[in-house]
């Protein structure tokens, strides 16, 4: 597998997961859904408001525009239903924007400005790509974890399930 076809996979991953797992909060009731957990983000509104903001972040970032000055936990969306269908456009842009990268694109140095103290910072496209994938995947974590805490069945976002079903560096 190519270092390109592993960067299509893994946003399709992150899109198939987020929408696994707003499928799974869509059934928590309002008052759950907010409540403070003692999580990071303190509720699963919290780390869903945040696992988009930080997207959006990046998003700017390589898309060549200064990145929104928001503070990490801020919330974009009150509303579950505005913040799922924000996701569900944010996961798009994503999977289109790593479709359209090719080696050349993903190995060349990218800059970016860090947030918490305005380092400037330089690393190949695929390595900022690879935090964006993780960074979804701990805060991703952390709410299956709330979920959990509040006797809700949380789902399976296991990497092999997406490959299972997607076909996608799996065979039988």
């Amino acid at each position: 597998m190519s270092l390109h076809e592993h960067c299509r996979m893994m946003a399709g991953y992150n899109a198939w997961a987020n929408a696994t797992l707003y499928g799974a909060c869509a059934k928590v009731s309002d008052a759950d859904y907010k409540s403070d957990q003692g999580a990071f983000f303190r509720s699963l509104h919290g780390a869903l408001n945040h696992i988009l903001l930080t997207d959006r972040i990046w998003g700017a970032r390589f898309n060549g525009r200064t990145a929104p000055s928001w503070t990490l936990d801020t919330i974009l969306f009150d509303d579950f239903g505005a913040l799922r269908v924000a996701r569900e456009v944010e996961d798009g842009k994503l999977v289109d924007f790593v479709a359209r990268l090719d080696e050349e694109q993903l190995a060349a140095d990218f800059r970016w400005t860090r947030k918490a103290d305005g380092m400037q910072v330089a690393q190949p496209l695929w390595a900022a790509l690879a935090h964006l994938f993780n960074h979804q995947t701990h805060h991703r974590g952390q709410a299956h974890d709330v979920l959990t805490r509040l006797g809700h069945e949380a789902p399976s976002l296991d990497l092999v399930i997406y490959q299972r079903e997607s076909g996608i560096g799996f065979r039988a």
